[in-house]
């Protein structure tokens, strides 16, 4: 895939004494902070009405009319339990120069701002040539575990990147390339199921839903680690979904390059993981397609057998992304692995629940599901856990096969999905499904519009307790 030309992502510097003072004021405490400065400070602060309001931003100068101070408003209590990232957000902003911060903050909200500092410089700009700006750098701070959060940082960056590549340069073939760049940075086992291989391999489902595209299916089976848990990961790939022959309206295809944001999320935590070390037998499995339309494209009405055995009937060639998935998790849970964590961009049910900055999640394992809360309000990774409602299971079992891959209705599409996926995993004890949405709609602190990862932080934060690291 092309290569972003981004801003100098660098957030840190050694000591200078050339650093500027960069402040974090809430609006709470903005007077005691004002009394202390100097008198012509002071003055300066009240003539530019800094409030220390969200993002607000003060740059103060000396005598010289040369920076000496800033600082950037964090807002009120409910401001800052509504907003992320306030430092992050201001990277850009300020002058391109050094910064000592001074802060109140604890330990885990100084981790997130950090976090957001760096990924405050990210912008994808690929197919944008020019020369990438140089960003505002912090003196690096004492405390904070600085070398994980550049491996947190940078792994939502490689998710962000294979999101935002449009389907043009990001198709299976490109993204077992990334996979295998990923595999080569971490010295892990990558192995590839390409096109008719698959049936010979018993992974029909995917074959069937890649078939009709010129780009060949295939499947993705990435191998690191040697002891303790087995944890592997699912991620849905569909690298552009055109609905199939129940072909989507052009409203709805725009952002399809975002359908492989399951598969990029995955990609994202697998860095995380490796790159800190885990004492884990990691697998990452990601069935990558492209949902195409052609002769040999799958019918409404077409009964289709999985790796699993179970029979499905296609009532819509646009619900596509739970057959893929399901041949990968029968092929994941075959490994009885101790966790197993499947993510995908699956249904447009689940945005109508929780819209597109939550990720729900639906497990039958309680003591995971606490820790997943827990870790999504420590780290400020919006998630919520969604019910397997059981008497909702009859309304994917069409009669005449054993599964519906699309009730009729609609009502409760999330909750059906990931009940459909349930059925092809028996031996896992752990298992969750995310049903994410895998896009920034609008711009925020550290977020530009476009790509996103949701979820990886929460159960990069979780897992240690639920494997017992």
């Amino acid at each position: 895939m092309p290569q972003p030309l981004i801003p100098n992502l660098e957030p840190f510097a050694p000591e200078t004494s050339a650093a500027v003072d960069l402040h974090l004021v809430d609006a709470e405490t903005l007077s005691d902070w004002t009394d202390m400065q100097p008198k012509r400070m002071r003055a300066w602060i009240e003539s530019i009405g800094f409030k220390a309001s969200m993002g607000q931003i003060l740059l103060a100068p000396d005598a010289d009319g040369v920076l000496s101070l800033a600082a950037i408003g964090r807002g009120t209590l409910s401001d800052r339990a509504s907003g992320r990232f306030c430092l992050g957000g201001a990277r850009s902003k300020l002058p391109p120069q050094t910064y000592r911060l001074h802060h109140q903050l604890d330990a885990e909200t100084l981790n997130e701002e950090l976090l957001g500092w760096y990924l405050g410089g990210y912008s994808y700009r690929a197919f944008r040539p020019g020369e990438p700006r140089t960003l505002a750098q912090l003196i690096s701070p004492a405390g904070p575990d600085l070398a994980q959060i550049r491996t947190i940082a940078e792994g939502e960056i490689l998710t962000r990147d294979l999101i935002n590549t449009p389907a043009s340069h990001m198709g299976p073939q490109e993204l077992e390339t990334a996979m295998r760049d990923l595999a080569a940075q971490h010295n892990a086992e990558l192995e590839v199921i390409t096109g008719d291989d698959l049936l010979a391999q018993n992974l029909p489902l995917i074959h069937t839903v890649g078939r009709a595209s010129t780009r060949a299916p295939r499947l993705l089976d990435l191998r690191w680690g040697t002891s303790g848990p087995r944890l592997t990961l699912v991620g849905k790939g569909v690298c552009f979904d055109t609905g199939g022959l129940n072909l989507k309206p052009g409203s709805s295809m725009g952002l399809m390059k975002k359908d492989m944001g399951g598969a990029a999320t995955v990609m994202g935590l697998a860095h995380m993981i490796m790159a800190q070390g885990w004492p884990v037998q990691l697998r990452v499995l990601i069935p990558a397609v492209e949902n195409a339309v052609a002769g040999n494209a799958m019918r409404p009405g077409d009964i289709l057998t999985s790796r699993k055995g179970l029979s499905i009937e296609v009532n819509n060639t646009d619900a596509e992304g739970r057959l893929v998935l399901a041949d990968a998790l029968a092929l994941g849970d075959e490994d009885s692995p101790d966790a197993m964590i499947c993510m995908a961009t699956l249904t447009g049910a689940a945005r109508v629940a929780v819209g597109p900055d939550i990720a729900p999640f639906f497990t039958r394992d309680t003591a995971l599901a606490s820790a997943l809360m827990q870790a999504s309000a420590q780290v400020r990774d919006p998630l919520w856990q969604l019910p397997l409602h059981p008497a909702y299971e009859r309304k994917i079992e069409p009669g005449i096969a054993d599964l519906d891959n699309a009730p009729a209705g609609g009502m409760a599409g999330a909750i059906t999905a990931a009940l459909f996926l349930h059925r092809f995993v028996e031996t896992c004890p752990r298992f969750a499904h995310f049903d994410i949405y895998g896009h920034q709609p609008s711009a925020a602190p550290a977020r530009p519009k476009g790509g996103v990862g949701q979820g990886a932080r929460a159960l990069f934060a979780a897992l240690p307790g639920a494997l017992s690291l």
